[in-house]
């Protein structure tokens, strides 16, 4: 980690050869444990994304450990090299996503505070972060192969620096929303544990992410066309491309960290698996709406999966609804009975 070039390196330097083994380990454990957690507290349609994630890290940095003793160019080490990047740089974004899954579902348990319609968190900032996936991953693809040309390194560069650009304004719009929904249940009382915890979770790896994207973005806004052959031009490199430690300080170890963060304080563990089920207008009181009936077909249901919810829902008709005069949203309509008995009762 001397920050020297090396010639014909795909790393430009010679990379670490014990850190992508603890990195390996660890995401591959704290894959375990979120697997556990989806199991424990049937959990998948809510935190579905941190095992995926997981998995992939531990893939990438797998990869990333073959190509400590294979990082000198040739075609199979370029194949190699090209793959680990996109399977550790892919999942940030993702796990951003997830975040938004979580703070949908905060706004179905106390719907009567929330600043936008549970129903449609995820497909505004999930319709988003999917733009930014795209432009992300082929960014990535791009910019990762030192072989291609200067113009499409600087094409992926661009497109890179496009992605993180959306990705910060999208998580400061999101401490927006948060901030005020938690302005509200602190102003009307909310007394349950249960919200504040995974706020304050959600918090946490938000401002994970967002040092991670303001690295990414120093990092692409400097000089950043390698040249394998050029030790001059290696050395001119931006000092993020040239030091490895910067990559293992603010992308591998600020990740862990957010994985490790939702091991412990799982939204599962807080947040009912029934989305039907809410908060009182009293702040404490639970109660149960009218159960939702899925009448999708299979097929719609799984690309529902398979877009993770963004796309494919039930389609009610409550995603056209506005707010009615009590603050609460038409679409949670199916609520207020019960929600009045339970005040009057």
């Amino acid at each position: 980690m001397s920050g020297e070039p090396v010639p014909g390196s795909l790393f430009v330097y010679a990379p670490n050869k014990a850190a992508p083994v603890f990195f390996a380990v660890a995401f591959g454990a704290s894959a375990v444990g979120h697997i556990w957690q989806c199991v424990r507290y049937k959990s998948f349609r809510l935190t579905g994304l941190h095992p995926v994630c997981c998995v992939l890290f531990t893939l990438g940095y797998i990869l990333r450990e073959i190509g400590a003793f294979n990082y000198i160019y040739s075609p199979p080490n370029l194949i190699n090299f090209i793959l680990c990047q996109v399977f550790i740089y892919v999942c940030p974004p993702l796990l951003e996503l997830a975040n938004y899954h979580v703070l949908g579902r905060i706004f179905y348990y106390v719907p009567h505070l929330a600043p936008l319609p549970p129903g449609r968190v995820l497909r505004i900032f999930g319709g988003l972060m999917g733009i930014v996936e795209l432009l992300n991953a082929l960014g990535v693809a791009l910019a990762a192969n030192p072989t291609s040309s200067q113009s499409t390194q600087k094409l992926g560069k661009y497109l890179t620096i496009v992605a993180i650009a959306i990705q910060l304004a999208i998580i400061l719009a999101f401490g927006v929303m948060a901030s005020i929904f938690h302005y509200r249940c602190t102003k009307t009382d909310v007394k349950t544990t249960k919200v504040f915890t995974s706020l304050r979770t959600l918090y946490t790896s938000m401002l994970l992410i967002f040092i991670r994207c303001i690295y990414r973005l120093v990092e692409h806004t400097g000089n950043t066309s390698v040249k394998l052959k050029d030790i001059e031009a290696l050395r001119q490199l931006s000092p993020i491309l040239r030091y490895e430690w910067f990559f293992y300080v603010f992308e591998a170890t600020l990740m862990l960290i957010n994985s490790v963060l939702w091991n412990v304080w799982s939204p599962g563990r807080y947040l009912p698996q029934n989305r039907s089920l809410h908060l009182a207008t009293d702040g404490i009181t639970e109660v149960m709406g009218q159960e939702e009936k899925d009448d999708r077909s299979l097929v719609f249901k799984v690309l529902n999966v398979v877009t993770f919810g963004i796309f494919f829902g039930q389609g009610h008709k409550s995603d056209s609804k506005k707010r009615n005069g009590s603050g609460s949203f038409e679409e949670l309509r199916d609520y207020y009975p019960t929600v009045t008995g339970a005040q009057n009762s």
